[in-house]
């Protein structure tokens, strides 16, 4: 634990402090990475927020329902886990990019951006929403249908809070990934200002110490992401 994770977040934090606190504010409130957090911080909401409801929606259909292709389905759902990312910068590129099949040009745009990250965190929903599935009686449902509670009375008062703390966990889990993404994003991203993307561009530009500070920054939204789902979590188990 210390080797792989506590010495490399300690080696990063000592980084960013190097040149000491004022040089760490100054690097972390420019207004190219103010520009860049406060991108990276919307569209991962709005990509989390999409994912809890859609991924929420895909879970339900393969645990509750049975048609023709639905274990390739299941299986296609993992991808974004299983592919390296940059795989998926250039699926973009080919499909969104100036050549698209499609004639949708999107390279280089925030909507671009906004597809990439959407395909990185797809299974995150998924995968937290379908074991609680899996574990709900199906029979308090049907006890609350045979006394007179409709589809969405049911819905909202017998399904959803029993889910919503494994849809709470996955959409967390699914913005906490959105604010770090890098593989899917370098190729297809352009001038778009992204937290990773301007993190890569302070090392290549030879500032080690600006790319420490913002990647601070990141570190302590994701930690603070994660204190979140444990409080959750620990609602939800009580």
């Amino acid at each position: 634990m210390s080797v792989i994770v506590l010495i490399p977040l300690a080696a990063i934090v000592a980084k960013a402090f190097s040149q000491g606190l004022g040089t760490f504010w100054d690097s972390v409130t420019t207004k190219e990475v103010l520009t860049s957090l406060g991108v990276t911080l919307l569209f991962s909401l709005i990509v989390a927020a999409i994912g809890a409801v859609m991924g929420t929606l895909v879970a339900w259909v393969l645990v509750r329902d049975n048609f023709p292709g639905k274990r390739l389905i299941n299986s296609v759902i993992d991808l974004p886990f299983a592919l390296p990312t940059i795989v998926a910068g250039l699926t973009l590129i080919a499909l969104y990019g100036p050549r698209s099949p499609f004639g949708i040009h999107l390279a280089f745009t925030r909507g671009a951006v906004f597809v990439a990250l959407l395909f990185v965190t797809l299974p995150f929903v998924v995968r937290s929403v379908q074991p609680v599935l899996l574990e709900l009686d199906k029979e308090v449902e049907e006890a609350a249908m045979s006394l007179g509670a409709s589809n969405a009375t049911t819905l909202r008062k017998v399904v959803l809070p029993s889910l919503r703390p494994a849809i709470v966990a996955g959409g967390a889990l699914a913005f906490a990934r959105a604010i770090g993404e890098f593989g899917a994003l370098v190729l297809i991203a352009g001038k778009v200002q992204i937290a990773s993307i301007v993190i890569f561009a302070d090392v290549e530009n030879d500032s080690p110490q600006a790319a420490a500070s913002l990647s601070v920054v990141l570190l302590l939204v994701a930690l603070l992401v994660l204190f979140l789902i444990r409080r959750v979590g620990g609602r939800g188990a009580h």
